[in-house]
């Protein structure tokens, strides 16, 4: 039996990039997953088929999940598709690298909204159905560790990600919900496509100790572990995922 036969997983932002690895592989080890989308469908349509494909259950799901409203019709039509959810992945998040004097009002509350503000509003729409055993697995960033110039924004929407994870690990640990986060490295993705041979990526490379940038299955195979009861003895922890970067 897979390791997750009979579960449910909400992936947020997965129609592409991070988010879409774990959303594939949280359904090879047998979940039924909702693919959540807020723009790209045919992304989101392509995720699902590539799990339905191989037998698995998924189902593509339209939110803004920076909007309470969204949020809340993310989780309830998760429940009317499948009765239930036990994994909730907080993975929707945008970037945005700006200088102190360059960065504006607009892309703080963008960044905001979506990286904090959203994971909040999911976090509480699920925590109410999530049962004993639950996993809320939150994507971060090793920029937290790393603090880049020219990310201030950035860096403090994932440092808030960091601490949130530690908040409702304890809110949430007397329900026997574990609550952990994967802090990524630079990965390979759509997202990431304009840092390619560029003097910022080679610089992460040479600090890292594998030598090279990450691969979203790599973060993937790390959700599935803090998603199954492989994990039961894991909660509000932070998983640096960066191949040794520090």
């Amino acid at each position: 039996m897979s390791k997750l036969t009979g579960k449910v997983a909400v992936v947020t932002g997965a129609s592409k990039g991070i988010g879409a690895a774990i959303a594939k592989a949280l359904g090879r080890e047998g979940a039924s997953v909702v693919v959540n989308y807020a723009s790209s469908k045919s992304g989101a349509d392509k995720v699902v088929l590539a799990i339905t494909e191989k037998g698995g259950k998924a189902i593509a799901v339209k939110a803004d999940v920076s909007k309470a409203v969204e949020a809340k019709a993310l989780i309830d039509d998760t429940l009317k598709a499948f009765g239930r959810i036990d994994v909730l992945v907080n993975n929707s998040g945008v970037y945005e690298f700006a200088a102190l004097e360059e960065f504006t009002e607009e892309s703080f509350h963008r960044m905001f909204n979506i990286n904090v503000l959203g994971l909040l509003l999911v976090s509480q729409a699920a925590a109410k159905h999530l049962p004993e055993g639950g996993s809320v697995i939150n994507v971060g960033s090793a920029v937290t560790r790393i603090t880049p110039p020219n990310s201030a924004v950035y860096t403090a929407t994932k440092g808030a990600v960091d601490a949130i994870t530690g908040v409702l690990s304890r809110e949430l640990g007397p329900r026997k919900i574990r609550v952990n986060s994967i802090n990524p490295g630079m990965t390979e993705t759509e997202g990431t496509a304009g840092f390619s041979g560029t003097d910022f990526e080679k610089a992460i490379i040479a600090q890292t100790p594998f030598g090279r940038v990450g691969q979203p299955d790599e973060i993937a195979d790390i959700a599935v572990f803090l998603a199954a009861k492989d994990s039961r003895w894991l909660t509000g922890e932070t998983l640096i995922a960066s191949g040794g970067l520090r």
